[in-house]
């Protein structure tokens, strides 16, 4: 009985195990379904991007270099070991002796340069100033990995809400085919009608075929940047009437703060540190050096004590022109950076008033041109089933409602994409703060425009 008992429990043990393991495979399956139709928003999709991207840090790291180099450039140059052997006689009888000639001495010693603390430091500086460029470079690739991100997924909605047009019109086109084959039996309508309904449907097929292409290179575009759910399905479509930035007169200040500029400004730093690190080179470093020299037992031990300071006789030719050098290439960045900032204001200046006018239209065409394209085709549908038109015009009407509203997608997308490079001109802030530096976009005063 107690044999029965165990078996019993052994076998219900086991039954419970596998229950247990195959409620879990369940529940696995049903949260990867589940996260497999999760919508892939814009923001997501930014984020991703960011989590995967190398470049960010590449960036770490050659910050994370510059900082070591930094400690490195405070400390003085490594002591140099001496040694050697002076006077060794080479003929006659007391030749290759090291103890016979009381000139024949056998040295060791130590030599340390002793650069300047104000050199050593602006070297640190030099590399601390590189590993701020470092940061700032990150910034402008952050905010990049958020432009092209969001172009690329931008990119991907309208392609397929085109797509969805051409396939919604396909089956109207299907609708008016059985339509006029119908009527031709009837008598009511001519074998061309069919041919011309049936010609429709392939143009119809036809640009389904290339916008389908489109939507296969958007999702191409967009898993370079999030990977693997580039073919999740998308979520709705951002807010694209409001920018995060001031168009006004604050404009110029603001782009003052852009990160390629912010950049450049860096580099900018860099370059004044090498003019005083070059100034401060016009100052010779001094070395000292202690000799111990042993001779023979018969002869006395010496020490020998040496200071070593280089002759700056050309300074007109050498330290003069180096120093020279690094002012011309301050300005150099000065003039760049100048130059960038005119250059971003005068295109973020047509960007806005490309985005507020492309606004204005599709305002005008979804609230006139599309709904008088769609009564047009609801008006001359109606006459065609009163027999009071003929098919070629409801193809026709068909035709210029489908164009009307490619357009308006199309225009839609345009001003999307501008929409895009507008507002991640700066970097987002929940993004931004991860970088962890001062250079975040709560620095930049932004105002939604509407």
């Amino acid at each position: 009985m107690s044999s029965l008992f165990l078996a019993f429990s052994l076998i219900h043990g086991r039954l419970h195990r596998i229950a247990l393991v195959m409620l879990a495979s369940m529940l696995s399956f049903v949260m990867t379904a589940s996260a497999a139709e999760t919508p892939l928003t814009l923001a997501a999709a930014q984020h991703l991007a960011i989590e995967r991207s190398r470049q960010l840090a590449a960036e770490d790291a050659a910050a994370s270099a510059s900082r070591e180099m930094a400690v490195a450039a405070r400390q003085l140059p490594d002591p140099v070991l001496k040694l050697g052997i002076d006077n060794l006689p080479i003929d006659g009888a007391d030749r290759f002796s090291v103890t016979s000639d009381f000139m024949t001495m056998r040295r060791v010693g130590v030599m340390q340069e002793l650069t300047r603390a104000e050199k050593r430091e602006l070297r640190a500086q030099r590399f601390e100033r590189e590993a701020e460029k470092s940061l700032a470079q990150k910034t402008a690739t952050l905010t990049e990995i958020q432009r092209d991100t969001a172009l690329a997924w931008l990119d991907r909605y309208y392609a397929e809400a085109q797509a969805e047009i051409i396939t919604e019109q396909i089956k109207e086109a299907n609708a008016e085919i059985v339509a006029a084959e119908g009527a031709y039996r009837a008598g009511r309508g001519s074998q061309a009608d069919v041919f011309a309904a049936k010609s429709a449907r392939v143009a119809l097929d036809d640009r389904a075929s290339e916008f389908n292409r489109r939507v296969r290179t958007a999702k191409i575009d967009l898993a370079r940047w999030v990977g693997e759910i580039a073919d999740r399905p998308l979520a709705g479509k951002p807010e694209i009437d409001s920018v995060r930035l001031d168009t006004g007169a604050a404009l110029n200040t603001h782009l003052a703060r852009h990160p390629a500029i912010a950049l450049l400004s860096k580099q900018e730093e860099v370059a004044s540190t090498e003019v005083q690190l070059a100034e401060a080179s016009k100052k010779s470093d001094w070395s000292v050096e202690l000799m111990y020299s042993q001779r023979g037992s018969a002869f006395s031990n010496m020490v020998s004590i040496g200071v070593s300071v280089p002759l700056q006789w050309g300074q007109k030719n050498r330290q003069d022109r180096e120093l020279a050098v690094k002012l011309a290439i301050v300005e150099e960045v000065k003039a760049e950076r100048d130059e960038m900032l005119r250059a971003h204001v005068a295109e973020v200046r047509k960007m806005i008033d490309a985005w507020e006018n492309g606004r204005e239209r599709l305002a005008r065409y979804e609230r006139e041109m599309v709904p008088l394209t769609k009564e047009r085709t609801t008006a001359v549908l109606a006459g065609y089933r009163g027999g009071k038109t003929g098919l070629s015009e409801v193809l026709l009407a068909r035709r210029n409602e489908i164009d009307v509203r490619l357009q308006t997608l199309q225009l839609e997308a345009e001003t999307a994409r501008l929409w895009a490079q507008l507002n991640f001109i700066f970097p987002a802030e929940h993004d931004a703060n991860d970088l962890n530096h001062s250079m975040s976009s709560t620095d930049f005063p932004v105002k939604e425009i509407k």
